[in-house]
């Protein structure tokens, strides 16, 4: 890899291509895919208002694969699987069985909360010089689209045995919606053509520029994906050794070692390996209710909640939406728990987690000391946990920590989807997939796209003496910012289920509709639609052309670096409501029914249809 990168960068022409390849990519994997302003508050037409259960999803077809598995008796699991294997057919570059995903899964009798990670791992060769040339990290966009960015995809594997233990219809039963899209085809969403459009590095290579080209019927473009009809018909007969034990195996590795520059080191060996793992949620108390996501090695469950465990410190519910000492207070909480995310947050099996000591009250008091409610901190430094020991620097290193920390500079892309779903017995899911950036590594097989997962990998894994957490390392998990949440009143009862797509901006997203709904009484599609503001270490980013988007100026006099550009998010989530005719408490009976408000995000709908 070394030799090749280096016999490029040597070549002036091949680096000029090498150049105009990386504008190209970085202006469509990374660019807006929508131009339409979110309307805020909301209009009429996001929200679905249901009795006993709820399907909330990123394209409708996906939304009645799920319903069409809860009307035929499946539970929640059940229609998991077929939204999900929906979703790979009809958003092809967000998600899918050559990625990873994260399942928040709450039992409706038992009332308890299982962790499902599906996240992807690093092959048994992978070295923390994994994307570097000499000394210097590549460039993310040079990195997306080799077989080295390629990860042993998680999700397929994590799903079959999610379902195996809380599902109940036939396992090939729930691949039926996804195979009969993907056979006899359906009209192409709107994102996807803008996505398609905007993104002319796709048609640098062959494999995913003929699976994008899409014939017309009627005058519109049309999806089929034949190829992907029989894949999935493989695996709903045959289960996930199709995939990780057959020849689709063989065509996955081919693949991706393939690809040049960048060959992949993937072996069958390291899709045979791969195990999906079980764990427990991260959870905390804000303001008398219950916050529970995903423990490492995402990063969003645990940052999340330390932005609200240092917020729960200010009143917040004294301002108004909008309010621009609001936005600086959520800011200012997000720059302190981003440092600690940086310095602390990589794969439990490979790096201690002080996950217990980053979430305790005291901790996040002092943390909460930090903030200035009227000014902006010049520079913020992660903290020490009581207890935890900081990532050390590799011997002959000879710098230390303290005073010489500064955010990552990695940029982060934004193929993700997020899923959320209740049934009438109570049983709930949360689940946020990806294969990372949009349309992946541009590595296509099977008729899916192959993740660039291990991009998510911090690439210069030793800055100013700190070895990072999220360092490369044989079978390791990439640090992920998946954030699906579930929210349980002061009875412990579900009130409310929510995800993002959004790459690291996931965390932002997530928690601004959760500030809406806990502090300022919003209804869920409210808070979704609200203007998308964030802080991710560097910048305060408000959403392009909302209403808030005139705050830039009293932000910035604040001492802020603001930056006003595109914000896609890509929430769903469910809310549970009073319904008319029946008291609170008795609509929580098991039998009876429960009537829950799902929300979708206006900014992607209705142009994903």
């Amino acid at each position: 890899m070394e030799r090749s990168l280096s016999h490029i960068l040597k070549c002036k022409r091949c680096l000029f291509f090498a150049a105009l390849f990386g504008l190209l990519l970085f202006h469509g994997g990374c660019g807006p895919a929508y131009d339409a302003d979110p309307v805020w508050p909301p209009e009429d037409g996001m929200v679905v208002l249901q009795e006993g259960s709820v399907v909330v999803a990123a394209h409708p077809l996906a939304v009645e694969a799920g319903q069409s598995v809860l009307r035929d008796g499946g539970n929640a699991m059940d229609a998991a699987v077929a939204v999900q294997m929906a979703l790979n057919v009809v958003e092809p570059p967000e998600s899918g069985i050559g990625g990873g995903a994260f399942l928040l899964y709450r039992d409706g009798v038992t009332g308890r909360l299982t962790v499902f990670d599906g996240r992807e791992t690093a092959p048994a060769s992978a070295t923390a010089e994994r994307f570097l040339v000499g000394n210097w990290p590549l460039p993310v966009w040079a990195a997306v689209p080799t077989g080295l960015s390629v990860g042993v995809p998680g999700m397929l594997a994590m799903m079959h045995q999610a379902h195996g233990e809380h599902g109940t219809r036939a396992w090939d039963e729930l691949f039926e919606p996804a195979i009969t899209l993907a056979r006899d085809g359906f009209p192409m969403p709107v994102r996807l053509q803008r996505q398609i459009a905007a993104d002319p590095s796709l048609w640098l290579f062959r494999d995913i520029r003929q699976g994008m080209a899409h014939p017309t019927r009627d005058d519109e473009p049309f999806m089929q994906n034949p190829e992907l009809a029989e894949t999935l018909s493989d695996i709903a007969r045959g289960g996930p050794d199709v995939f990780y034990r057959g020849d689709l195996t063989g065509e996955m590795v081919r693949a991706a070692r393939g690809r040049w520059p960048g060959r992949s080191d993937l072996t069958a060996e390291d899709f045979d390996a791969y195990r999906p793992v079980v764990r427990d949620p991260a959870c905390r108390p804000y303001r008398g209710w219950t916050v529970c996501g995903i423990p490492a090695p995402s990063s969003g469950g645990i940052t999340l909640l330390q932005i609200l465990g240092i917020l729960e410190h200010f009143d917040m519910q004294q301002f108004q939406p909008g309010d621009p000492a609001a936005i600086h207070l959520i800011a200012e909480a997000s720059r302190l728990a981003f440092a600690d995310r940086e310095a602390w947050i990589g794969d439990p099996d490979f790096v201690e987690v002080p996950q217990e000591e980053l979430l305790d009250r005291s901790y996040l008091s002092m943390r909460a000391k930090w903030v200035d409610t009227l000014r902006a901190l010049e520079e913020v430094q992660p903290g020490l946990p009581a207890g935890a020991a900081l990532n050390r620097p590799s011997p002959g290193s000879g710098r230390d920590v303290a005073g010489e920390w500064s955010p990552s500079t990695q940029q982060e892309t934004t193929g993700t989807s997020h899923f959320s779903i209740v049934d009438r017995h109570g049983n709930a899911v949360a689940m946020t997939s990806s294969i990372e950036a949009p349309f992946g590594s541009r590595i296509m097989t099977g008729g899916f796209l192959l993740n660039n997962q291990l991009t998510d990998f911090t690439f210069d894994a030793e800055r100013n003496g700190f070895r990072s957490p999220n360092a490369v390392e044989p079978g390791k998990r990439p640090r992920s910012s998946m954030a699906p949440v579930m929210v349980f009143d002061e009875d412990g009862e579900l009130r409310l289920i929510l995800g993002s797509r959004g790459g690291s901006r996931i965390i932002g997203y997530v928690v601004k509709a959760l500030i809406g709904v806990l502090d300022w009484q919003l209804s869920l599609d409210e808070a979704i639609a609200m203007p998308n503001f964030l802080h991710r270490g560097r910048h305060l980013e408000i959403e392009e052309g909302s209403a808030w988007e005139d705050r830039a100026g009293a932000l910035r006099a604040m001492g802020h670096q603001v930056r006003v550009r595109p914000l896609e998010s890509g929430l769903h989530g469910i809310e549970w409501v009073v319904s008319d005719h029946s008291d609170a408490r008795d609509t929580l009976d098991r039998v009876a029914p429960v009537s829950w408000r799902g929300s979708s995000d206006p900014r992607q709908w209705p142009d994903s249809q």
